[in-house]
């Protein structure tokens, strides 16, 4: 291999991981608040909040 084929191939494995994007956070926020309304109704239901 040449030093432009190696270096082209760390740069390409680096461009993708595979992993999730970070470029949708309305429906992360979504799932945040869905995820406290749904405690502190359970909270409630079990008298937690006296």
């Amino acid at each position: 291999m040449t030093a432009a084929s190696v270096a082209a191939n760390r740069t390409s494995a680096r461009a993708r991981t595979g992993g999730p994007s970070d470029d949708d956070n309305l429906m992360e926020h979504i799932a945040g608040w869905a995820l406290v309304v749904v405690v502190a109704m359970l909270a409630t239901q079990l008298g937690l909040f006296f």
